[in-house]
């Protein structure tokens, strides 16, 4: 038995359980996934370069499912570029538009950006670009008069995220690019609207960015394929080699089961967009502000109302540890993720949540949580009625260390 068997055996599983790590992991639907198998049997699986009939029929489709994934974005889907993550899409827009543009070099990134922007922005170093970070204030808001202040005419690019993938804060980003805009048009804006996407509305056309990240898997849609919005007349470079390809930014063998998957899970979302914002908002108040007011000694990390996501919920338990959380809670069926999804089985602080001013230990205790379409009232109710326990029983362990 490998020792991952053993863990399992040792956990064992809960008789109820409720998935809240949507950050980290996520599921496809029924309908979703009954849409994609025709495209991995039967029909438009070819390759949609190809000039042959099932090459033809395959770009017929690409075409008419990459307008129906930029339809609720109001774009013009000859300005959606697929990519096959949002990552992909993030380092594309950073280092695609760097390798177009030559003279200026310099970037500007928040402290609270996604990893996939921070790491790609540093990583521009050893082509001698300057990288200034902007901080944020203790709600995760960026500061844009540091913006307006850190703006010159070596700023090749500003990359501000629409919402916090980790404390579901939502940016100024329109106030952002007016600030960029007004003092030098030739500067670029990128958002990473990978967790705004699906969640508020995101109305490309109005609000004028250069470059825009969102993801299928985000919205319950198949992993492997997402995308990056790019304004008409901005040209970036691929940033690797590969075969001619439809995607000229994305060199490979399109993938058309990925891409109907992508499409109806578009469809699904936007179709009952106000009902599902309106189901989660309720959903995410009634567990974060219930988490809030039943456990002693627990704080909310990030905004509230309309200025957080409305799927998003996290909060710092004191005197926890993290790893114990999400242990103990996996032990009682709640499935959540302590600190940032990107250093998980790494024992360090996340970095939004040590941006917002709280203490490693304070990080440490935090616990993430999202909800979406498929969650439902049960289990929040269930979640509320079992944390308090797992909260108890960690701090019995540790003697609730005073913070």
């Amino acid at each position: 038995m490998s020792n991952v068997e053993d863990l399992l055996e040792q956990h064992g599983k809960a008789i109820k359980e409720v998935y809240l790590d949507w950050e980290n992991g996520t599921r496809i639907e029924e309908e979703v996934l009954e849409t994609m198998k025709p495209f991995y049997l039967e029909k438009q699986f070819g390759n949609p370069a190809i000039t042959h009939r099932v090459g033809w029929e395959t770009y017929d489709f690409y075409v008419k499912a990459k307008s129906a994934i930029a339809k609720p974005l109001n774009a013009d889907p000859q300005s959606i570029a697929l990519t096959h993550s949002f990552t992909e899409s993030n380092n594309l827009a950073i280092k695609g538009l760097a390798k177009m543009n030559k003279k200026r070099k310099k970037i500007i990134v928040s402290e609270v950006e996604h990893l996939s922007v921070i790491h790609t922005a540093k990583s521009m170093f050893k082509e001698d670009y300057k990288v200034k970070i902007l901080p944020v204030s203790n709600d995760g808001t960026v500061n844009v008069d540091i913006l307006q202040e850190e703006l010159d005419d070596e700023t090749l690019l500003v990359s501000i995220q629409s919402i916090n993938h980790e404390i579901g804060t939502v940016q100024p980003v329109k106030e952002a690019l007016e600030i960029v805009k007004d003092f030098d048009e030739k500067i670029f804006f990128h958002t990473d609207a990978t967790s705004a996407f699906g969640r508020i509305p995101l109305d490309l056309s109005k609000l004028e960015v250069d470059l825009a990240s969102f993801s299928s898997n985000r919205i319950l849609g198949p992993k492997g394929i997402a995308g990056l919005y790019i304004k008409d007349g901005i040209k970036l470079k691929s940033i690797y080699e590969g075969q001619l390809s439809v995607e000229i930014l994305s060199p490979d063998v399109e993938n058309p089961a990925l891409l109907a998957g992508f499409a109806k899970a578009v469809e699904l979302q936007f179709s009952q967009f106000d009902e599902i914002k309106a189901h989660t908002t309720k959903l995410r108040d009634k567990l974060m502000y219930g988490l809030h007011t039943s456990i002693e000694r627990t704080d909310v990390n990030g905004p509230a109302g309309k200025r957080r996501a409305p799927d998003n919920i996290n909060v710092s338990f004191l005197g926890c540890e993290g790893e114990a959380l999400t242990v103990e809670s996996s032990m009682n069926g709640i499935y959540a993720s302590s600190g940032s999804a990107c250093t998980s089985r790494v024992l360090m602080p996340s970095h939004i949540l040590t941006a917002i001013g709280r203490k490693p230990e304070e990080a440490h205790g935090s616990l993430l949580m999202k909800v979406n379409r498929l969650n439902t009232e049960e289990e929040i109710n269930y979640v509320l009625e079992t944390m308090p326990k797992v909260v108890d029983r960690i701090r019995s362990i540790t003697g609730g260390i005073q913070i």
